[in-house]
Order: structure tokens, then C-alpha cells, then sequence
């Protein structure tokens, strides 16, 4: 009878099932589904920047523990789902649920978190050799199996082979045998989440070694783990403290869904804000833990291209920077940029011929130029002029190619040199 009057702020068309939704007088229902509703937006943005950050990831110990980071999040997610099965009425499905879900998911999340522990704990140990993905992802399957296994068993044989009497004022109100999954006394509740509560224990005393590290960053992610773990301590210690003795005092088996509402959606929100949210906004950032590019060329450890470049000599790096700027008519002397190699006059290239002892003997006359202009002044042209003119002009422009060829070569040279000081370096 008190079913079929409609609460106010609940439709006429709204079943009793969910009336805790949406009537005004159970304030705590709307807060609660207000804050569910708000942690499965934000699991589910934070899931994809997860997934959308993966390409820019950097460190390869980071990278390695993305995929423990989405199972804790789909996991966190499932918890703010499950929030609306403590908010609406009982039935079949929602008590089993209930029973099945609440230390299923939260073993999950435990689990990420405890296998995270383990990583920063083997880097510490390791130096920057961490475990793969598969390893940790396995780890957790496996934590988490175990509670799986657990529970199932645990409904089964409640459930299916020894059925409960209604132990509550709600068990008795429903007192029928399509809602056996709701017949169970609050302590046993709790006995059946023993496993869940040791994975807890487990995190916050595996975070307390990472943080005596010495990279900054490891430190600070051991120290979200472990104050997440102790904030899920004192929830849990409240939520169990209210849920077995204090409800019993005060309001009775009334206040028991709101309990567990509460301890669900509190603990969840600690998750993202105290622990996804900084892993992310510092999963894009290098480790402390690599050597710099500045370290790894110090020169005090006798490794870096200075180095190399002071054992050369000051005389070497000088001419490497002249060797572009050397012309044939500035200096009859040509010199490599890697003189100590291959330097040579040019002298060698080039040999005095007949046209330049004529050129000699006419004063002034010492170019191609000036001894064509002569050559038409006179009346008279001697025909062995003729030939010398054109022999000097081969002459001079053979020596001009074995210049240009001498500086190409000169060029190849340095870089050859430079190839071999740079791989010198990065060997």
C-alpha cells in the first residue's frame, strides 16, 4: 500500500523500483545519483585521453603501464554504475549484483593499484629495466580472478543450495523466493570481501618502498599510491564500522543502502582525483630516472664531440672554416682544411710552360688577354705564337678544372672527417 502512493518529484509512470531517483524526501538518493552520474562522464573522458596520449608517450616504463591504467579506470567506472543499484529498490537482478559486483570491482581496482606498486618497486631495484606490459597485465588478471572465483562460489552456494530466511526488515518485506539474493545479514556482507580488504593492505604497504627512491617522479607516483590507499582504508574502516554496528543503533536496515552508496561513490572519486587524474597529466613527461642528453656528453667523462675536437687541434678548425673560401688567384698555395692529411702545393698541379717565359719577356704582358690584344696590334703574326696562345689557353683551363676538382675533393674530405668524429661520438 505504501508502494502505490507516488512520492513527490516521481512521475505517475515512474515504477516503486525507482522511486529513491527522484522523490524529494530521499535527498540522498538524487545527491548520489548526481555524483555517479558526474564520475561516469569523467571516467569515460579520462579513458579516452588515456587511449588518445598513448602515441605521445615517451618513456617506454610509462608507456608499459597504460593498459594497467585503463583496467583501473573501466573498473572505476563500473563502480560509479554499480551506485544505481544501491539507489534503487531490490529485486532479483539488483541484490545479485549487488553481492556479485561490489567486491569483484573493487578487487579490480586494487589490483592495478598493487601491480603498479610492483613496477615502481622493480624499477627501483632495476634501474630503468621495468616489467612489460603483458607481465603487470597478467599480475592483475590474476589478483583479481581470485576474487571472481570467490564470489561466485560464495553466491552459489548461498543462493542455489542453502537459501537464507529474510534476515531485515527489507528481506522481510519482499519475503519472497525470487529475492533470495537479498537475504543476507550485513556481517556476511562483509566476511565475503576478506580478500578485497587484504588487496588494500597489500597497496599501502607495497607503496611505502618507493618512496626511497631516488628519482623524483617514481617518488610522487608512489606517493598518490599510497595516499590513495590510506584514504580507501578510512573509507573502508568507516563504511564497515556504519554498515555492521552503527546502523543497528540509529536507522536501522534503512540506512544500509545509503551506506554502501556513499562508501561506493567516495571511494571512486578518491580514485580519479587522487591517483588517474596526476598519472595521466604526468604520463606524457620523461622519467627522472633517464640520463639527460647533457649528462650522457659531459666532458668530464671524456665522451662528446669537444672533446674530439680539442685532441684536433685549434690549427685544424681553422682551416676547416677557410677551405669554402679559397680562390686560385688569391694564394698559389692551397691547403686542406685536414692539412695534417692530404695538403699539397699547387705547384704540383700546375708547370711553367713556353707561353709563360714569352709572357716574361713581354713586360707587361701576362694574361690571355693582354697577348691577344698584342698579337692584333702587329702587322705581323708568327704562327708559333698562334700555337703557344692556344696551348696557354688548354694550359689554363686544365689547371683551373684541377683546382676546382682539388677543392670538391677538399670538401668531401672534411665531411668524411666530420661523418667519422660524430659516429665516433654517438658510438
Amino acid at each position: 500500500m505504501a508502494a502505490s502512493v507516488t512520492p513527490g518529484g516521481c512521475g505517475s509512470n515512474v515504477g516503486s523500483l525507482y522511486y529513491s531517483l527522484c522523490d524529494l524526501s530521499a535527498v540522498w538518493g538524487i545527491v548520489l545519483e548526481s555524483f555517479a552520474a558526474a564520475g561516469v562522464v569523467g571516467s569515460i573522458i579520462l579513458l579516452i585521453v588515456l587511449l588518445a596520449s598513448l602515441p605521445f608517450i615517451t618513456d617506454k616504463n610509462k608507456r608499459r603501464s597504460v593498459g594497467l591504467h585503463a583496467c583501473f579506470l573501466i573498473c572505476t567506472l563500473g563502480l560509479f554504475c554499480l551506485t544505481f543499484s544501491f539507489i534503487v529498490g531490490k529485486d532479483f537482478a539488483t541484490c545479485a549484483s549487488r553481492r556479485f559486483l561490489f567486491g569483484v570491482l573493487f578487487a579490480g581496482c586494487f589490483a592495478c593499484l598493487l601491480m603498479q606498486c610492483v613496477r615502481l618497486n622493480l624499477l627501483a631495484r632495476s634501474g630503468d629495466q621495468g616489467p612489460q606490459a603483458w607481465v603487470l597485465c597478467l599480475g592483475a588478471l590474476g589478483l583479481w580472478l581470485v576474487e571472481v572465483v570467490i564470489n561466485t562460489e560464495w553466491l552459489i552456494i548461498t543462493i542455489v543450495r542453502y537459501p537464507l530466511s529474510p534476515l531485515n526488515v527489507t528481506g522481510t518485506a519482499l519475503g519472497t523466493a525470487a529475492n533470495v539474493p537479498c537475504n543476507i545479514a550485513n556481517q556476511d556482507f562483509v566476511m565475503a570481501l576478506i580478500y578485497v580488504l587484504n588487496l588494500l593492505l597489500a597497496v599501502v604497504v607495497a607503496s611505502l618502498p618507493s618512496l626511497c627512491g631516488k628519482h623524483k617522479q617514481r617518488r610522487q607516483e608512489g606517493a598518490f599510491l599510497l595516499i590513495t590507499g590510506l584514504l580507501s582504508v578510512f573509507i573502508w574502516v568507516a563504511w564497515i564500522t556504519m554498515y555492521v554496528w552503527g546502523n543497528l543503533m540509529t536507522g536501522g536496515p534503512s540506512w544500509d543502502d545509503p551506506t554502501l552508496a556513499i562508501a561506493l561513490v567516495s571511494n571512486a572519486w578518491v580514485f580519479l582525483v587522487l591517483y588517474t587524474i596526476p598519472e595521466i597529466c604526468t604520463l606524457t613527461q620523461e622519467d627522472g630516472g633517464a640520463p639527460g642528453f647533457g649528462e650522457d656528453l659531459n666532458p668530464s667523462r671524456g665522451v662528446g664531440y669537444e672533446t674530439i675536437l680539442k685532441d684536433q687541434g685549434a690549427q685544424n678548425m681553422f682551416m676547416e672554416n677557410k677551405a669554402f673560401s679559397m680562390d686560385e688567384n688569391s694564394d698559389p698555395k692551397v691547403v686542406s682544411p685536414y692539412s695534417g692529411y692530404s695538403g699539397q702545393l699547387r705547384s704540383s698541379v700546375y708547370q711553367p710552360t713556353e707561353l709563360a717565359i714569352i709572357s716574361k719577356g713581354m713586360g707587361n704582358v701576362s694574361t690571355g688577354h693582354q697577348l691577344f690584344v698584342y698579337m692584333r696590334t702587329h702587322a705581323r703574326i708568327h704562327p708559333q705564337i698562334v700555337v703557344l696562345f692556344f696551348n696557354y689557353l688548354l694550359k689554363r683551363k686544365r689547371t683551373l678544372i684541377n683546382i676546382h676538382l682539388f677543392k670538391y675533393s677538399s670538401l668531401l674530405f672534411c665531411l668524411d672527417a666530420d661523418v667519422h668524429v660524430m659516429a665516433h661520438v654517438y658510438r
